[in-house]
C-alpha cells in the first residue's frame, strides 16, 4: 500500500524483528544470485526464529506500544478499508454551510450488495496530503458534513458505518469561532436518536470528543492495536504528571486499549490484527471487518426502530455503572422530548 515512510526504521521495541526480517531478505537475494545451496537451511532457521520473536514482541505489547502502533506511518486509514470492504463507493462533499473538510470523508457504498453510508476520519500519507487533511483533525465543517450524511442515510433507511481515527478535533481559533464544540455536541445528540443501525469501529487513534463525534452507535468495534480515550497519553501526562515524557505511564492508567475497553463493556468486539500490525496485511484486516459488519448488521436490521433506539439508549446509560464488580442494572429513565424550533 502506498506510504511515505522514508527514514522510518520502525519503533524501538520492534527493531529486533525488523532487523531479522532484513537479514532474511538479504539472504534470499543472495540465494537468487548465487544459487540456494546451504543458504536455504540458514534462511529456514532464521524464519523460524523470526516467527518466535514476533510472538514474543507483538503478543506482549504495553498500552504505550499499542498507541505507537496506532500511529504507525504505514497503518491503513479509512479510505484503505473502504476500497477493500465496500463496493461502488461514491464520496460526497461539503457541509452546505462553510467548506469541505478533507479530514472527514463519507459517501454511499454497498456492503455485500446492501446500501450503506460510510463516514470516517482520514489522515494523509505524504506531507502535502497530511496538511490538506489537517492530519486527520476535523474542523466543525467535517462534523457537520458527517451529520448531513447521517441524516441522508436516515432518510433513505440505510445503516451507517463510521471509521474512527483521529488524535482529536482541531483546536484552532478559527475552528472554535465556527462552533467546534457545538458541532461535536450536535453529532452526539443526533446519533443517539437516528432511526437506523449504526456501527462504529476504531481503526487507529480515538482521541476525545473528536473521536466520539463519530462514535455513538449500536455497536462499537475496535482494532487490536488501536486506542480510544478521553485524552491522549501525552495530554494526560502533561496535566496529571506535569511531564509529557510520562506518556507511557499515562497510557497504562487510562485503560485505552481494545482489551481494556472490551473488559469494561465499552467496546463490543475487538478485531484481531496480523502479527506486527494491520499494515502487514490490510486485505486480511479488511476481510475481518467486512465479516464483523455483516454479522452485527443482520440482527440490528431486524429490530423495530423503537427497540433499536431503546437498546442504544440503554447501552450508553449503563456505561460506568458498577456494583460489587458487576454492572449495575439501571432503572428506565424518562427521556425528554426534543423541542422543535
Amino acid at each position: 500500500m502506498p506510504a511515505e515512510t522514508t527514514g522510518f526504521k520502525g519503533f524501538d521495541f520492534e527493531r529486533p524483528v525488523l532487523d531479522l526480517e532484513q537479514q532474511i531478505r538479504e539472504l534470499e537475494e543472495m540465494a537468487k544470485t548465487n544459487g540456494v545451496g546451504t543458504i536455504s537451511d540458514e534462511i529456514k532457521s532464521l524464519q523460524a526464529r523470526c516467527e518466535e520473536l514476533k510472538h514474543e514482541v507483538y503478543e506482549n505489547l504495553t498500552p504505550w506500544q499499542r498507541v505507537q502502533m496506532a500511529r504507525h506511518p504505514r497503518r491503513p486509514y479509512t479510505l484503505d478499508y473502504v476500497a477493500r470492504v465496500f463496493t461502488d463507493f461514491v464520496e460526497l462533499h461539503g457541509d452546505r454551510h462553510f467548506a469541505e473538510d478533507k479530514a472527514v470523508v463519507g459517501g454511499l457504498a454497498y456492503l455485500a450488495g446492501d446500501p450503506v453510508m460510510v463516514i470516517g476520519h482520514q489522515k494523509g500519507r505524504t506531507v502535502q496530503e497530511s496538511m490538506a487533511r489537517n492530519f486527520g483533525m476535523p474542523h466543525p465543517e467535517g462534523y457537520r458534513k458527517a451529520l448531513r450524511l447521517m441524516n441522508l442515510a436516515a432518510r433513505f433507511e440505510m445503516p451507517i458505518i463510521t471509521f474512527i481515527d483521529t488524535a482529536g478535533a482541531y483546536p484552532g481559533i478559527g475552528a472554535e469561532e465556527r462552533g467546534q464544540a457545538t458541532a461535536i455536541a450536535e453529532n452526539l445528540r443526533e446519533m443517539a436518536a437516528l432511526p437506523v443501525p449504526i456501527l462504529c469501529v476504531v481503526i487507529g487513534e480515538g482521541g476525545s470528543g473528536g473521536a466520539l463525534a463519530l462514535g455513538v452507535g449500536d455497536r462499537l468495534l475496535m482494532l487490536e492495536n488501536a486506542w480510544y480515550s478521553v485524552i491522549s497519553p501525552e495530554g494526560c501526562a502533561s496535566i496529571l504528571y506535569r511531564d509529557p515524557a510520562k506518556a507511557p505511564e499515562a497510557a497504562q492508567a487510562l485503560k485505552l486499549t481494545a482489551s481494556d475497553l472490551t473488559g469494561l463493556g465499552i467496546v463490543d468486539e475487538t478485531v484481531a490484527e496480523p502479527m506486527g500490525g494491520a499494515h502487514r496485511d490490510v486485505d486480511a484486516v479488511s476481510a475481518s471487518l467486512r465479516e464483523a459488519f455483516q454479522r452485527h448488521l443482520g440482527p440490528l436490521r431486524a429490530l423495530p426502530v423503537d427497540k433499536l433506539l431503546e437498546l442504544r439508549y440503554e447501552k450508553y446509560r449503563s456505561i460506568g455503572h458498577f456494583e460489587d464488580g458487576q454492572k449495575k442494572q439501571l432503572k428506565p429513565v424518562r427521556r425528554r422530548k426534543r423541542i422543535k424550533t
